[in-house]
């Protein structure tokens, strides 16, 4: 990741999360990402202010790159934003496990949306200032 700045935070992962083979599922990569980019929203927009701002997610793309395995009991994410339109705004995570191995990285392009028409909108100043820090 060198884009811009990383956001990194940990997401504790939970007994339900593993497969019959002991290995981290893969829709839990995707949740785990999930969360962790509702804490970079809260982390870097409600902290400050902020309203949480309104996203859908386009497009989710999952690279798994190695298993999370049971003695990991909670992920460190790294959450960067690596392109900035004006209705959308594209992330890059990647997902370690206790041995700071990458796992798995998510690429995520998120739409920012009118919750009254659920449709895009423009990304403010005040969104634009934070997401290109």
């Amino acid at each position: 990741m060198n884009e811009g700045p990383v956001h990194s935070t940990t997401i504790p992962v939970r007994w339900s999360d593993f497969d019959r083979y002991g290995h981290l599922n893969n829709n839990s990569y995707i949740e785990i990402a999930q969360e962790a980019r509702v804490k970079f929203a809260q982390d870097e927009f409600v902290a400050r202010g902020y309203d949480m701002p309104t996203v859908f997610v386009r497009r989710i793309s999952a690279d798994f790159l190695r298993p999370i395995m049971p003695d990991t009991t909670e992920a460190e994410v790294r959450t960067q934003v690596v392109r900035v339109g004006n209705t959308s705004f594209d992330t890059r995570q990647e997902v370690l496990d206790h041995n700071a191995n990458i796992c798995a990285v998510i690429e995520v392009v998120n739409i920012s949306v009118d919750v009254k028409t659920s449709r895009p909108k423009s990304i403010t100043a005040h969104e634009l200032k934070i997401l290109t820090k």
